[in-house]
């Protein structure tokens, strides 16, 4: 299990709760089957891979200090999501909306090439690939 990954995916999951919550009637404009469920098992994947270690897909950290840097990166990029939505309550713009989609797949996708989590680095690509089309054309 790893801790660092199940306090990032708390930390970015709050604002995502204070949305729905705030949001009750939110519909996706975009309405694309097939890239709904490539953002669902690039999002339960990511989610799941920061959180468990698969220990044959994951070849551990891969130069000195790469948790260092991987606990630096994220912790940044996490407050950066934060802040973004700070940002976005006051008031939603495409820009807004989009970094809000970039921020959590780099979370994702840095998370795999520093620890060398192959399986990883695939949901994440999964999950940006299908994350930011339907953000995009949900604020278009």
């Amino acid at each position: 299990m790893n801790i660092h990954g199940l306090v990032i995916m708390i930390i970015i999951m709050i604002p995502n709760i204070v949305f729905a919550m705030r949001e009750k009637n939110f519909e996706s404009k975009y309405n694309n089957k097939l890239i709904e469920v490539i953002e669902q098992i690039g999002r339960l994947g990511s989610m799941f891979l920061m959180i468990f270690n698969i220990s044959f897909l994951n070849y551990g950290y891969w130069f000195s200090n790469a948790k260092k840097v991987y606990m630096i990166l994220v912790g940044v990029l996490a407050l950066a999501y934060c802040l973004t939505w700070v940002l976005y309550f006051k008031k939603a713009t495409i820009s807004k909306a989009m970094a809000l989609a970039i921020i959590p797949t780099l979370i994702f996708l840095f998370s795999g090439l520093i620890s060398l989590n192959i399986l990883l680095i695939i949901t994440s690509v999964l999950f940006g690939i299908g994350h930011l089309t339907i953000t995009y054309y949900n604020n278009v």
